[in-house]
């Protein structure tokens, strides 16, 4: 099976709400999903993080900490997503790639269809909120 390693950012604000995206591409097209993206060669997750939200939302962000490495199968590959806790730097979280965006609550984390894989972390993401 395919594997794919990638990073994701859990944006968060100083009145404890998510950033989620929703997917305007491909076959998980309006799936919501923490944003990020693929790991190059030689970067650390740190440094694909920074790199991928510049790329798709415009905006500066700070890496505080790993919350969880998820591990899921989907029907075509193997998916490790190391998710990390992040805030803004500057920019305005301006959408390149995504189709919507929204900021949401600790009990509002459930009234968006999260992909797959993004599903598996919120629970636990609720006990740092």
């Amino acid at each position: 099976m395919k594997r794919i390693e990638v990073v994701a950012a859990i944006i968060h604000d100083a009145e404890g709400r998510i950033f989620a995206t929703q997917r305007g591409y491909g076959e998980w097209k309006d799936g919501w999903e923490f944003p990020g993206g693929k790991m190059e060669a030689g970067e650390t997750p740190e440094e694909a993080l920074r790199r991928e939200i510049w790329e798709e939302l415009e905006t500066r962000i700070g890496v505080e900490r790993l919350v969880e490495t998820v591990e899921y199968d989907y029907p075509q590959f193997h998916l490790t997503m190391h998710c990390y806790l992040c805030r803004v730097v500057s920019g305005r979280l301006e959408l390149k790639e995504h189709e919507a965006a929204r900021w949401l609550t600790k009990d509002k984390l459930n009234e968006v269809d999260w992909l797959p894989a993004d599903l598996q972390i919120i629970d636990k993401l609720k006990k740092y909120l």
